[in-house]
């Protein structure tokens, strides 16, 4: 089969013939946009990506949600990925663990002062990204989160990608999906743009 025959979205002669193939490409550049700040944020800090961004999840995010199970689903890796990471850190004196007193056998990660300062330096790891988004209009940036909340929706729902704290799995959450938004927890209509992707509130349906 000659190459320009072939029904790939990183063929160009299929990009030119296919607008579906095209988005794929452009979240690909995306991607390859979002992995090439983490590494250079990650490399000056000493870190693995892995690593960097479980620092990053342990400080803006609940207790219970601190523990490795939780840490496997939220980036789609094994637990044993996730512990060889945790170790790696603990090692580097930025995490500890704390036992829940709920079970014992279980525990929560907490970061340390140098963990904390190592956040401080990373978090906004991805500004080159969120200025060149804020160049868009109100309506654009809309638009795409609108669009893009669709997608990682659809995802899920093909058992993917893990979906744990978006509206449209919450059981807060009273609405069409598409026009109609409600959450009971702010009792309050929600525009589309007001959707959340990562809720602290959430609590699965």
């Amino acid at each position: 089969m000659a190459r320009e025959n072939l029904k790939s979205p990183f063929n160009p002669h299929q990009q030119s013939v296919g607008l579906d193939h095209k988005i794929v490409v452009t979240l690909e550049k995306f991607a390859e946009v979002f992995r090439v700040l983490l590494w250079e944020q990650a490399k000056e800090n000493r870190l693995s990506p892995i690593q960097l961004q479980i620092l990053l999840f342990l400080n803006f995010h609940s207790a219970d949600q601190r523990k490795v199970a939780y840490l496997a689903k939220e980036f789609n890796m094994t637990k044993a990925t996730i512990s060889d990471a945790v170790k790696s850190l603990i090692n580097k004196e930025m995490i500890v663990k704390k036992v829940d007193k709920a079970d014992t056998r279980s525990f929560f990660l907490n970061l340390t002062s140098a963990g904390k300062k190592a956040t401080e330096r990373t978090a906004l790891f991805s500004g080159a990204l969120q200025a060149s988004i804020a160049e868009l209009d109100g309506k654009e940036k809309e638009n795409l989160f609108r669009s893009l909340f669709k997608v990682i929706q659809s995802l899920n729902q093909k058992g993917i990608v893990s979906l744990q704290r978006m509206c449209f799995s919450c059981r807060f959450y009273e609405g069409d999906r598409e026009n109609k938004h409600f959450c009971q927890f702010l009792n309050l209509p929600l525009k589309g743009a007001e959707l959340r992707v990562d809720c602290p509130e959430h609590e699965p349906s």
